[in-house]
């Protein structure tokens, strides 16, 4: 009778899998913002960016696919709080609101949010569905931080575009195929256990 529940549905994403508990969301929303931070200190520079490339855009992603809209936006409100408040988790160890990257931040608050309603649609059972749900969260990501960074950086919009867009686009797509990967296989693992 336990297995049946843990079935996959129509409508759930692969934290409902689990056994449903109050304590089993707060951990889900914790670890959520833990392994945003973590992935975040993967950092590498981009020459002529003041964006560098990070594993935490994947992990916001990821985080909001697997939880869903309202556990994700949690997870990462968790995140952006503490990390305002100086947690150093932003990217490279740095905290704090402000900076060239924190519309990125931003961003990936409301991609979770997005991709997690995605994701309970469907949005990650498939290798082409996946594919739609991170080009879309990357999308969002993209269309708050590109013009936070303008603003904040005083860049024109072309320039802020050339600088924190277009160097991201084939990590993006990386990060994508790998999401590709991972899901739908995590989906076909549990219709198995199920």
């Amino acid at each position: 009778m336990a297995t049946a529940a843990a079935a996959p549905r129509s409508g759930a994403v692969l934290a409902d899998l689990l056994p449903a508990t109050r304590t089993r969301d707060i951990a889900l929303v914790l670890g959520g913002a833990v392994l945003t931070g973590l992935a975040a200190q993967v950092s590498v520079p981009v020459p002529g960016s003041p964006v560098p490339v990070t594993g935490q855009t994947f992990a916001a992603l990821l985080v909001g696919t697997a939880l869903g809209a309202r556990r994700g936006f949690l997870s990462l409100a968790v995140y952006t709080v503490v990390g305002m408040a100086g947690m150093p988790w932003f990217s490279a160890g740095s905290s704090g609101p402000g900076g060239a990257s924190f519309g990125y931040v931003l961003g990936m608050l409301l991609a979770a949010t997005v991709v997690g309603a995605l994701a309970r649609r469907g949005g990650d059972r498939s290798v082409l569905r996946t594919a739609g749900t991170m080009a879309v969260g990357s999308a969002v990501t993209y269309a708050v931080g590109v013009p936070y960074l303008a603003l904040s950086s005083g860049m024109s919009l072309s320039a802020a575009v050339a600088a924190g867009l277009v160097p991201f686009l084939l990590g993006d797509a990386l990060k994508a195929a790998l999401a590709m990967g991972a899901l739908p296989a995590a989906w076909k693992l549990a219709g198995r256990r199920g």
